[in-house]
């Protein structure tokens, strides 16, 4: 009898709050969950008509217990709903994945929670939300005088790479962070550019060290100064000349192993500059992964440099061809000067290793830095197993799994049946995809863009009037979901 009354209060509650009887049919639902107070769609219903009392905290806590029970796609939309009624976009926002993932993301909820962000002055968060509503709706033209509106509010971003024509972070997610604000990259050809971009800048971020960001930190000013860095790009005598306390963050590319290299320079260098991580990136899409078998066929890529170790990787293959002599080796890559390049063919001519030039299913490396850790993160990528020498920093870049010390260890590695393609290639989605580069870039840049507004007299303004020139409406529907 309980639970036919029980029953009976459920069905009552949807048909008052159907009714517009919203207090109504909550005090019958209430009575409903009181003795069934896991049931999904109660729970579900309920936080709805909560939603349309104005009381989002109740709301909210009733939809996040049902979907905790079962994620379902209307759950989601409707605890979306609850935090937008309840002022809370930010929140909202971070369920946009889950909601494009079951496809019930809309051009409605993206454009009423960018709106919302501008109102409250989160300018960042409000770009993302119209960056994924353009790009699930191109036709919508309107977006694009609203986020060029949103840029001009946003710092100036100057990105300075030591060396040019070399590949740097800006050259992964340069792309990415001028759809967010405004950017200019020197590209090294001009010298004069470099007084002019950083009078321009409001933030000036400068990549691979060097004489560059010396310097920048003795000219400390209004500039918010970045360093990013690799473990290969401390050397001379450059990181002893910066003056750290001017510049704001040392970005490490790779791991946190620069700060290991750099305290033999800098010794007090944690607590002159902030310190933080950014992953190296890939571009998956460039890299499509291909199903391979374990064969004998190993690579090495870039260039053949004394650093790149090449006479070593000969002595690891001469070992490994005295267990298994169908193994071939293909050496990719410019050669630094002739007088290495005529040690590697007189050795492999003495070691007996003529005619190692095929395909590949590993991608090897004896280097004795990172330089070339791109490439082997892009191998990973399409399915190669990598094989990599222990040079400082390896362990956090890649982990030990995939390292050697000395030949047996090289040879233990290829010769191992373990050969997971799918893994290599999972390793560096979860680890390096140029999305979580950027995402942390992007981090750093709107913690100093807040700095930045703070210490501003007059804040950058909101855009919230321009906002509301796009498509928006007020929350759907008057029933119970």
């Amino acid at each position: 009898m309980a639970a036919h009354t029980s029953a009976d209060s459920y069905r009552r509650g949807v048909e008052l709050a159907e009714a517009g009887k919203y207090e109504e049919g909550w005090n019958c639902l209430r009575e409903h969950l009181h003795g069934a107070p896991q049931d999904v769609p109660a729970l579900n219903d309920a936080g709805v008509i909560l939603h349309h009392l104005g009381r989002a905290e109740e709301a909210i806590g009733l939809l996040t217990k049902a979907r905790r029970l079962q994620d379902n796609p209307e759950i989601v939309c409707n605890l979306v709903e609850a935090h937008l009624g309840g002022g809370r976009a930010a929140e909202a926002a971070r369920l946009f994945d889950d909601m494009e993932r079951m496809g019930t993301l809309s051009i409605d909820v993206l454009n009423r929670t960018a709106t919302m962000l501008l109102d409250e002055g989160r300018k960042g968060q409000a770009i993302e939300v119209l960056l994924r509503s353009h790009r699930l709706w191109p036709q919508q033209e309107e977006l694009r005088p609203i986020l060029d509106g949103i840029r001009s509010k946003r710092p100036k971003v100057a990105f300075f790479r030591h060396g040019a024509g070399e590949d740097g972070i800006s050259a992964g997610v340069g792309e990415l962070v001028q759809q967010r604000f405004q950017t200019e990259f020197y590209d090294g050809r001009t010298p004069g550019e470099i007084g002019r971009l950083m009078e321009w800048s409001d933030i000036a971020w400068f990549d691979g060290g060097g004489d560059g960001i010396v310097e920048a930190s003795r000219q400390a000013g209004r500039h918010k100064i970045v360093a990013s860095v690799r473990c290969s790009d401390v050397r001379d005598r450059w990181p002893q000349e910066v003056r750290w306390e001017n510049v704001d963050i040392l970005a490490q590319i790779g791991s946190s192993a620069v700060e290991d290299v750099l305290l033999g320079q800098v010794p007090e260098i944690r607590s002159r500059t902030r310190l933080a991580v950014v992953p190296n990136g890939v571009n998956l899409k460039r890299y499509p992964f291909r199903r391979r078998k374990r064969g004998k066929h190993l690579a090495c890529i870039g260039d053949l440099t004394l650093e790149a170790n090449p006479a070593f990787l000969l002595q690891c293959m001469q070992k490994l061809h005295s267990f298994d002599a169908g193994c071939r080796l293909f050496f990719s890559g410019p050669f630094e000067n002739p007088v290495l390049e005529q040690y590697l063919r007189h050795m492999i001519r003495v070691l007996n290793l003529t005619g190692w030039l095929s395909d590949k299913h590993f991608l090897v490396a004896a280097g004795m830095a990172e330089s070339h850790v791109e490439t082997l993160l892009a191998g990973m990528a399409c399915g190669v197993k990598p094989v990599v020498h222990g040079f400082p920093g390896a362990d956090k870049l890649l982990g030990p799994q995939y390292l050697f010390h000395i030949a047996e260890q090289f040879c233990e590695q290829v010769l191992s049946t373990d050969y997971q393609p799918r893994h290599y290639r999972r390793f560096v989605e979860e680890h390096h995809s140029v999305e979580q580069q950027f995402k942390r870039v992007d981090e750093i840049l709107t913690g100093l863009e807040t700095e930045i507004e703070r210490q501003t007299e007059a804040p950058l303004g909101r855009k919230a009037s321009a906002t509301r020139n796009h498509p928006g409406v007020p929350v759907a529907g008057d029933g119970v979901k």
